[in-house]
C-alpha cells in the first residue's frame, strides 16, 4: 500500500486581515481592557482580600480622584507622549532607537549647564539658550548612532542602549562637579523656569499637543515623512527610486534626538527645575510601548500614553490604599498590558474555518488510521 504523506491539518487556519475598520479595532482594545480589569478585580479578592469594586475604583481614583491628580496625570502623560513622539520616526524607519532615555537625559543636562554657567543672562535669553542647548545635545546623542549605522553598519540597538549609560555617567560626573559638598543632589534651581499659563503644567501640555500635530503632519504629508516610510518598508526599494538611505537615517535620528532633547528641556524648565540620574525615570523605554501600540500614529499615541499613565498612577494608589508592596500592582500592570498586546493579534489576524474542499482529502491522524487498518486485517 502506498503511504499517504499528507500532513494532518486543523479545520481552521490563521490569516492576516487585509483591513479592519477603526471602530472594530477600538472595540477589540476596549474589550481587552475591560477583561483585564475584571480579571485583576477577581484576583484582588484572593490575593489582597479586597472588595473588587473598591479595587477598580482605586485605580481610577489614583489617576482622576482630585483636580491635582488630574493635572499630575496630564503632565505625566504629556511628557511620556513627547518622548514617544521622538522615537516614532526612527521606529517607523525600522531604526531601533533604544536610547531615548539617554537622549532626554543629556538634553536636560545641557539645559541645566546653561543655567549654571550663564547666570548673568536675562531670563528670556536664558530660556532660549536652554532650549537650543537641549535640542543640540539630544540631536548629537541621537545622531552618533545613526552616523555609525549609515557609514559602518553598526548595530543601532546596542549602540543606542549603551549611550544611555554614557549619558547617566556624564550626569553623575557633573553633579559631583556642581555640588562641592559631594551630595550629588543639585536641588531646585531658581532660574530657567518656563512661564506659568493658568496652571504650572498647562504650557507643557499645550506644547506637547502642538508637537503631536506637527509630527503627524510631518510623517503623513511631507516628502521626508514619505522617505521615512519607504526606507522602513524596504531599503532596496528606497535606493531604487533614488532615495539616499544614509542621509535619511542620519536626518531622522537627528530629529528623533532633538525631540528627546526638547523633552529634557521641559523636565528642567517646567517640571523638576533640576537634573538627576533618575530624571527621566524609565520613560525612554516605556515610550517604546506607547509608540508601538499606536502603530506609530502620533494621534493614537495620545490615547496609549494616557492608558499607560493611568495604569502607573492607579497601581501606585492601590499600593497606598491597601497598604501592600508594589508586587501586586506590578502584576496588575503586567496583566493589563498582556491583554492589550494580545488583542493586537486579533486586530491583525483572524481565524478562518477551512472550506469542505480543503479538508475532505486531509488524512486522518496516524493513531486512527492505524486502528482502522488493524480492523481490516482481522476481517
Amino acid at each position: 500500500m502506498k503511504a499517504n504523506t499528507k500532513k494532518f491539518e486543523l479545520p481552521f487556519h490563521v490569516i492576516k486581515r487585509s483591513e479592519i475598520p477603526l471602530w472594530k479595532s477600538l472595540l477589540f482594545r476596549v474589550i481587552a481592557v475591560v477583561a483585564a480589569i475584571l480579571l485583576c478585580s477577581v484576583l484582588s479578592i484572593f490575593m489582597i482580600e479586597a472588595n473588587p469594586f473598591k479595587f477598580i475604583g482605586t485605580l481610577f481614583v489614583g489617576a482622576f480622584g482630585t483636580p491635582a491628580r488630574i493635572w499630575a496625570f496630564s503632565k505625566d502623560a504629556a511628557l511620556l507622549l513627547c518622548i514617544a513622539l521622538a522615537i516614532t520616526p526612527a521606529f517607523k524607519m525600522r531604526f531601533w532607537n533604544i536610547g531615548a532615555e539617554g537622549q532626554t537625559l543629556i538634553g536636560a543636562l545641557a539645559a541645566v549647564a546653561v543655567i549654571i554657567y550663564c547666570k548673568a543672562l536675562p531670563e528670556w535669553l536664558l530660556l532660549v539658550l536652554m532650549f537650543v542647548a537641549a535640542i543640540l545635545a539630544g540631536a548629537i546623542w541621537g545622531g552618533l548612532p545613526a552616523l555609525f549605522k549609515a557609514l559602518w553598519g553598526t548595530n543601532e540597538t546596542l549602540f543606542t542602549l549603551m549611550m544611555n549609560y554614557v549619558a547617566s555617567g556624564l550626569v553623575a560626573y557633573f553633579l559631583l562637579l556642581w555640588t562641592p559638598s559631594g551630595s550629588s543632589v543639585l536641588g531646585r534651581l531658581n532660574r530657567g523656569h518656563l512661564p506659568v499659563l493658568g496652571h504650572e503644567n498647562l504650557l507643557l501640555i499645550v506644547l506637547v499637543l502642538l508637537l503631536t500635530v506637527g509630527i503627524y503632519v510631518y510623517q503623513k504629508y511631507t516628502k521626508q515623512g514619505y522617505e521615512i516610510a519607504v526606507v522602513g518598508e524596504s531599503e532596496n526599494t528606497a535606493k531604487y527610486i533614488g532615495i539616499n538611505v544614509k542621509s535619511v537615517i542620519i536626518r531622522t535620528m537627528l530629529i528623533s534626538g532633538a525631540i528627546c532633547g526638547f523633552a529634557g528641556f521641559l523636565i528642567v524648565g517646567a517640571l523638576d527645575h533640576s537634573v538627576a540620574v533618575t530624571s527621566v525615570g524609565g520613560m525612554g523605554f516605556t515610550a517604546i510601548m506607547v509608540s508601538w501600540l499606536a502603530k506609530f500614529n502620533p494621534l493614537i499615541m495620545m490615547g496609549t500614553s494616557a492608558f499607560i499613565t493611568f495604569l502607573d498612577r492607579g497601581a501606585a494608589q492601590v499600593t497606598t490604599t491597601f497598604n501592600i508592596d508594589s508586587s501586586f500592582p506590578d502584576m496588575v500592570i503586567g496583566i493589563m498590558l498582556f491583554f492589550v498586546i494580545g488583542c493586537e493579534f486579533f486586530i491583525g489576524y483572524q481565524l478562518k474555518r477551512r472550506s469542505h474542499d480543503e479538508t475532505k482529502d486531509v488524512p486522518k491522524p496516524a493513531i486512527t488510521a492505524k486502528v482502522e487498518s488493524k480492523g481490516e486485517n482481522e476481517q
